[in-house]
């Protein structure tokens, strides 16, 4: 397997069998506003770069990465059973060399596993998802005690950069109102929230207790991540997970 230096290996405690990797925009083949490593086929990017980007990926993982139309939603699809294109924002492996994929450019990956390495998983968090339930529908996909899972949340826009209005901050009171410890007033009408808590909130409350990650700002940081909000054309990286054959 080829790995990138640059790119992301989570450090959690996570089983010996549980393999996860998340990109960053360094390694491919990208020019311009999608340099150089962009995996998204939507973008605007040349459509044989990004396949050449996807291949230079490839070569680090045990099989294609099963990708999805990814929709801002909540759906969650079982990726050993995969079709090609399903519209969804999360999945869940319990078969060895199926490597569950998000892309992400401000969105939060929310990656997980069982102690036993048995079930691993993958959610594109973005505020739409997360007040959705995407984490609390992936959870229960993956059928097992939620105390006994670990999750780790990798590179999102951060706490000071996401502004907000008053939609956004009410999709998530209006269900939980602990969720306002999660956004600081900014200006008149508008807040500053924070993804990373949020996705904290909504897996302590299914029961996952084990949660790693977070802080790695794609907002503040161009040199190493797309950014969507920053940038509006840009590439995409991946965050993925797998179990090992």
């Amino acid at each position: 397997m080829s790995l990138h230096p640059d790119w992301i290996v989570p450090d959690w405690p996570a089983p010996p069998g549980v393999k996860a990797l998340i990109t960053t925009r360094a390694g491919g083949t990208s020019c311009g506003p999608y340099a150089s490593l962009n995996l998204g086929l939507r973008t605007g990017d040349d459509p044989q770069t990004v396949a050449a980007n996807r291949a230079l990926l490839r070569r680090a993982l045990p099989g294609d990465p099963k990708w999805l139309k990814q929709v801002h939603g909540a759906k969650v699809i079982d990726a050993d059973a995969l079709t090609p294109g399903p519209s969804a924002d999360a999945s869940v492996t319990r078969r060895a060399g199926t490597v569950c994929a998000v892309m992400i450019a401000d969105c939060v990956p929310v990656l997980l596993c069982d102690g036993a390495g048995s079930t691993a998983a993958v959610a594109h968090a973005g505020w739409r998802g997360l007040a959705a339930g995407v984490i609390e529908n992936t959870v229960r996909r993956m059928r097992v005690d939620p105390a006994t899972l670990l999750a780790y949340l990798g590179p999102g826009i951060g706490p000071r950069a996401f502004e907000v209005g008053p939609d956004v901050r009410d999709a998530f009171l209006k269900r939980d109102a602990l969720a306002e410890d999660a956004f600081v007033p900014h200006i008149p009408g508008k807040w500053f929230a924070d993804l990373y808590a949020l996705a904290r909130q909504r897996l302590q409350n299914t029961g996952v207790a084990n949660v790693y990650g977070g802080g790695l700002c794609t907002y503040s940081d161009a040199a190493r991540f797309f950014s969507h909000r920053r940038d509006k054309t840009t590439g995409r990286m991946a965050a993925l997970i797998w179990l090992a054959k």
